[in-house]
C-alpha cells in the first residue's frame, strides 16, 4: 500500500509525503501507521478520526484534516491523506 500525505494552504501544497507499506497486515493498520509515520516526518501531532473522515475516506480512499481533528493549533489549512496504490 502506498498513502499520499499532504499539507495544504490557502490553495498551495505546502510539503507532502509517499509512506510505503507492503507489510502483511490489516488495511486498517496499515493506514492508521502511514498516518502516524507522515505525522512524525511532519512533526505533527496525529490528527482524530472524525465521523466525517471516516465517511469520506470509506467513499473515496481520501479524506481531509482540517484544524477540529488536531489538537494543537496547525500552520495549514488541512492535511490530505490519500491510498494511491492498494495491496491485492
Amino acid at each position: 500500500m502506498r498513502i499520499w500525505c499532504k499539507e495544504w494552504h490557502k490553495g498551495k501544497m505546502l510539503r507532502d509525503c509517499v509512506i510505503e507499506n507492503f507489510e502483511n497486515d490489516t488495511r486498517t493498520h496499515k493506514i492508521m501507521g502511514g498516518l502516524e509515520e507522515a505525522c512524525r516526518k511532519f512533526d505533527l501531532a496525529v490528527p482524530i478520526w472524525l465521523d466525517s473522515n471516516i465517511s469520506e475516506f470509506k467513499k473515496s480512499s481520501k479524506t481531509r484534516f482540517r484544524s477540529d481533528s488536531f489538537i494543537e493549533e496547525i500552520p495549514f489549512d488541512y492535511l490530505e491523506l490519500q491510498v494511491i496504490e492498494e495491496d491485492y
